[in-house]
Order: structure tokens, then C-alpha cells, then sequence
């Protein structure tokens, strides 16, 4: 098992395992029931949740979905403005990262 991402929370922790479970890789998230101590623990990334792949054998694949899954821009805040998907044209409120008539990421 092979640590692959350091999660800014657990709820990003956890959209990352989603993510690769998608993708059928195996993860596990660790160390999300030492955030409820922050502030009393250090924040290192030894006490940070992080994300963990438990096949050896997807490492290389898991880091390839890290990386786009960190190049994903954040999407928030009512500055979004609508997008017009680049596969069917079909026009997107700002909050969606991919288009919801064909799936296309944004």
C-alpha cells in the first residue's frame, strides 16, 4: 500500500477515493479521524488525511488520476459563469464541472 495524495480535508480525501474507485482502484483513506484534533495535533502530512492505494500494481495509474484530479479547476461562488460544452454545444450552469447532456468534462 502506497500513499498517493495528501488531502487538504477529509471530504477531499474522500472525492479523490471516489474518483479512483471509478476507475477501479483500489484506495483507503487514512488519518480523516485525526482532523477532528487539529489544532491540538500538528498538521503534517503524517496527521493530514491522506489517500492511500492499496494495489501496488495501480500506483503509476493512481498517480496519473491524481494528477488530473489536481489539475481540476475548483468550481465555486457566484462568479461562475455558464459554459458551453465543446462536445454537443449544450450550455451548462457554472457550477458543473462536466456537461450534464453528454458528460464531457468541462
Amino acid at each position: 500500500m502506497k500513499r498517493i495524495y495528501i488531502a487538504m480535508n477529509p471530504v477531499d480525501a474522500h472525492l479523490l477515493k471516489g474518483v479512483l474507485e471509478s476507475e477501479d482502484i483500489k484506495a483507503v483513506v487514512q488519518g480523516e479521524y485525526l482532523w477532528s484534533a487539529r489544532g491540538r495535533v500538528p498538521i503534517t502530512p503524517d496527521t493530514s488525511p491522506s489517500v492511500w492505494v492499496v494495489d501496488n500494481i495501480d500506483y503509476e495509474r493512481a498517480m496519473e488520476v491524481v494528477k488530473e484530479f489536481q489539475s481540476l479547476e475548483r468550481i465555486s461562488g457566484p462568479e461562475d459563469e455558464d459554459w458551453k460544452c465543446t462536445n454537443c454545444k449544450e450550455t451548462n450552469e457554472g457550477q458543473f464541472t462536466e456537461c450534464w447532456h453528454c458528460g464531457t468534462p468541462r
